[in-house]
């Protein structure tokens, strides 16, 4: 049972009797605050853009910000009468002290020279109570037998992520800064040998276009069933976390863990895939195995097999990866088996979930400040198509905002699967489609379907040696570029 206390004429719940303790409020404050604004128009311009009515504890206070909030936004004058007159039309005049409480407010401060100092208070104050709500929620599963632990962890997890991102708004800051970090940054890429200034895939071909997967940024990658979307990406997180030792997180929810490892197993020890499944090995094939699994066994990749995963469990096991192992790609197989994890009003059709989930993984990526790479399904007009039947754009299975809301949109062809005349068995294209800041091109790579493993295509790479710099190999492909690379001038831009 919690004692209630009445503050300012109406009763609060503000003492609980299991700690004696009041929960973090500052009611003078508050009053500072909702005086200031009737007084002042520009303390209404800096605390709405701090506070939320939630943020104020008394419930008095909170129908006083609410009515204020409402005369701001529709454009009309703030000030006690008109407060006054907006709380009688909601009849809540008399639930917040009467109009003497209202005037009583505006004589209670001289000036709003320190709002903006108020307001950070205040909103302290309501972190301090979520937490506290937050922390005894979890206390009260905790004891729960029949909770699951590992959801109420991402539970848990989640919600103190929600109270973050809420709460904690980012300012606007002045270009001066914003040019020092890109000024840093510019050093930094300077000083690494392969020039690239993002995270290296591993192909030097497509590393030359992107110049690595850049931070925050959302790259999709598609392609029809059997195009090798999977073989593709644990290719380049093997690249990734072992050739340049960056930590990788991978969350398949098509496969399990062991299926993945067993591919990376066939691709880096290059035994037949279907030797690995049945575990027919010969003992010359044992000793490599043994001897090329280490490479794996010492590499930062984690997996999370978790199915059907929602977009608010996926964000929380993305936070703790990133904070407790520093990872600096997440890897997403695919984008279609997630869930909205949405209530039914805001959920809607299935590719109003999707498009949710594409808006919700880009915030992620810039939230975290690590490239994404989400798998996405194509629909069957591509197989309809005639001639070439290279995938593009608006092949995008459920939602067109995927092809909005992505930074890069990568598609795989090749042509042997539709039984296409190519001068090279095993000839994959890796079409950049879209490429908001830079190129859009075609990567010719080679696909072993043997070991389900991609490597640079032959053509290009069988005169370049082995033991060349990255820079080097770059320096020689210079020339198959030029004739084939173009700016994405109608689709890159996000304007």
């Amino acid at each position: 049972m919690a004692k209630k206390l009445k503050v300012n004429n109406t009763v609060e719940n503000i003492l609980d009797e299991q700690t004696g303790k009041l929960p973090p409020q500052s009611i003078d404050l508050e009053e500072a605050i909702l005086g200031a604004m009737m007084i002042d128009k520009d303390a209404c311009n800096t605390v709405i853009d701090i506070l939320t009515p939630e943020c104020f504890y008394s419930e008095a206070h909170r129908k006083i910000y609410q009515a204020i909030v409402r005369l701001y936004r529709n454009m009309q004058p703030v000030d006690m009468l008109t407060v006054k007159d907006e709380l009688s039309k909601r009849k809540e005049l008399n639930e917040i002290g009467g109009a003497s409480h209202l005037a009583r407010l505006t004589t209670k401060i001289a000036s709003s020279a320190h709002v903006e100092f108020h307001a950070r208070i205040v909103l302290q104050k309501f972190i301090q109570r979520e937490l506290i709500r937050i922390a005894n929620e979890i206390q009260r599963k905790a004891y729960n037998d029949e909770e699951d632990v590992d959801q109420l962890l991402d539970e848990s997890q989640n919600a103190l992520f929600n109270l973050s991102y809420g709460s904690v708004r980012r300012e606007a800051q002045p270009i001066d800064t914003v040019i020092h970090q890109a000024i840093e940054q510019i050093k930094e890429a300077g000083k690494r040998s392969d020039k690239l200034s993002g995270v290296p895939s591993g192909f030097v071909q497509l590393d030359r276009v992107t110049s690595g997967w850049q931070k925050s940024d959302l790259i999709i990658v598609a392609a029809r069933p059997s195009m090798g979307k999977t073989a593709f990406v644990l290719s380049m997180a093997r690249n990734m976390a072992v050739d340049h030792n960056q930590p990788v997180a991978i969350f398949s929810l098509e496969m399990s863990s062991v299926q993945l490892v067993n591919r990376l197993i066939s691709a880096e020890t290059e035994i037949d895939a279907n030797k690995i499944r049945t575990g027919e090995l010969s003992n010359e094939e044992w000793l490599r195995l043994e001897d090329k699994i280490k490479h794996l066994e010492s590499a930062k990749i984690f997996i999370d097999d978790t199915p059907a995963i929602s977009i608010s469990a996926l964000r929380a096991k993305a936070r703790r990866l990133v904070a407790q192992h520093g990872v600096k790609i997440i890897i997403i197989d695919y984008l279609q088996l997630m869930t909205g994890n949405f209530n039914d009003k805001s959920a809607g059709t299935r590719e109003q979930e999707v498009s949710q989930i594409s808006r919700s993984l880009k915030a992620l990526a810039k939230d975290l400040d690590v490239p994404i790479i989400a798998l996405s399904q194509l629909n069957r007009s591509v197989e309809t198509r005639s001639g070439t039947k290279r995938p593009q754009l608006s092949d995008l299975r459920e939602s067109g905002a995927i092809e909005q809301d992505a930074d890069l949109v990568i598609f795989i062809h090749r042509p042997e699967k539709y039984g296409l005349d190519v001068e090279q068995k095993g000839l994959a294209q890796i079409i950049i489609a879209k490429h908001r800041n830079g190129a859009v091109t075609d990567v010719n790579l080679k696909f072993v379907e043997k070991f389900a493993k991609f490597t640079e295509f032959d053509d290009i790479s069988d005169d370049i040696s082995d033991t060349m710099t990255l820079p080097s190999k770059m320096n020689n492909i210079n020339n198959h570029f030029e004739a084939n690379t173009s700016f994405d001038n109608d689709t890159s831009s996000p304007f």
